[in-house]
Formats: C-alpha cells, sequence, structure tokens
C-alpha cells in the first residue's frame, strides 16, 4: 500500500530524517480500525508484544498504529503502562509525530487515572533525551486544557524555558498556550516573571491564544 511520493511529501513536515511506508492517513485509519478489532480479546502481555513489533520495525506509521491501537484496546492504562510508555519514548521514539502521539494519547492518559504520576516527568525535563523532554510538556496538554494541574505544568515549565532545543521549546510554548484560556493570569504573571530566561519562539507560541493587550504584555 505505501506510495514513495507519500512518503517524500511528508518528509517536509520533519526535520529528521522519518522511516515511511507512504501511507495517506485514512489508510492508517482503516489499518487501525481491524487492528483493534482483532486484538480486543487478547490479554494484555499479547497487545504489548504486538506494539513492541511494531515499533521495532522502525517504520512511521507502524509507530502510530501501535499507539492508537493499544489506547483503544488496552483494558488499562496506569502505572504499570506508564513505565511501559517510559521505555518506547526511550528506545523508539525519533520524530515529534511520534512523540506527541505517544505522550499526548497514552502518558496523559496514564496521568489523567493516576495523577500522583505526575511527580516521574520532573526527572523527563532533565533528561539527555530531547524527545523525552518535549514529551514531559505534551503529556500535559490535556490537563492544560481542563484547567487542571497548573502548579505542575507551571513546574515543568520552569525548567524547560531555558531549554536549547528547539523541538523542545515549541513543546513547552504549546502546553502554555493551551494552560492560557483557563488560567490566563497564572500564565502572563509566570511568563513575566521568567520571559528574561526563554527565547523568542517559546514566547510567540505561549501567546497565540491570548488577549491583545496580555500578547501585547509578553511580547512587547
Amino acid at each position: 500500500m505505501g506510495d514513495p511520493a507519500v512518503a517524500q511529501s511528508m518528509q517536509r513536515f520533519s526535520k529528521e530524517p522519518v522511516d515511511m511506508y507512504g501511507l495517506k492517513a485514512p489508510q492508517v485509519r482503516k489499518i487501525i480500525a481491524a487492528v483493534v478489532k482483532e486484538v480486543r480479546p487478547w490479554t494484555s502481555a499479547e497487545l504489548t508484544r504486538l506494539c513492541e513489533e511494531l515499533w521495532k520495525s522502525g517504520k512511521f506509521e507502524e509507530g502510530g498504529i501501535a499507539v492508537e491501537t493499544f489506547e483503544r484496546a488496552s483494558k488499562s492504562i496506569g502505572r504499570r503502562e506508564f513505565q511501559l510508555f517510559e521505555k518506547w519514548i526511550d528506545r523508539y521514539v525519533r520524530n515529534w509525530g511520534h512523540c506527541d502521539a505517544t505522550s499526548a494519547h497514552l502518558v496523559a492518559r496514564a496521568l489523567q487515572n493516576e495523577p500522583q504520576l505526575v511527580t516521574r516527568l520532573r526527572t523527563w525535563v532533565k533528561s539527555p533525551n530531547r524527545w523525552k523532554r518535549r514529551a514531559a510538556s505534551v503529556s500535559l496538554v490535556y490537563s492544560a486544557r481542563r484547567g487542571e494541574g497548573t502548579s505542575d505544568i507551571l513546574r515543568v515549565s520552569r525548567v524547560l524555558l531555558e531549554d536549547g532545543d528547539e523541538m523542545v521549546q515549541k513543546g513547552v510554548g504549546w502546553l502554555l498556550k493551551e494552560t492560557y484560556p483557563k488560567k490566563p493570569r497564572e500564565v502572563v504573571r509566570f511568563l513575566n516573571e521568567h520571559k528574561s530566561r526563554t527565547t523568542r519562539l517559546v514566547l510567540r507560541y505561549a501567546a497565540e491564544k491570548m488577549t491583545a493587550a496580555d500578547k501585547a504584555t509578553i511580547l512587547g
């Protein structure tokens, strides 16, 4: 089903080389639906083994299928699964697409089910792995949109504001942008206190949903 022309076209969305078959999104969704239907009766161990094999291929589409299949077919997502997701990020995630899918879908679910796991993100922000540092931010986007966990969001952001990696900067900027609609005063106060420590890129991302007055304060 792969199309080299599609793979070449998709490559423009990533600065890192990405190994793709070249499937379009509707094709991938069709495969995921078929796989999920087949694996629903499986044990947790069997599902995990399947997803591990998909990740090991190194193919972009198979990593995405692993994430969505696990999310839709797993019978529980909590502490044990959090450790599995951390291993996947360490071993297999090599681009922002896989990073964001794993953290925004799987890690975020684990955090919602067991909020105390958020303390584990405090070690992620210091990881030498750029994708693990980005995942620390992206994993909290779901909570940010619900107006939850603001103190943890700001704690993670405070460390990552000074990160020199562009992909990490975009991640923390995105997190603050999604925090702002429910917690505008907290975000503006936080950025005013720390904007001298971060980059223009972070501030631009963080200000995207702000009022004109708040945006002028942060970017002026």
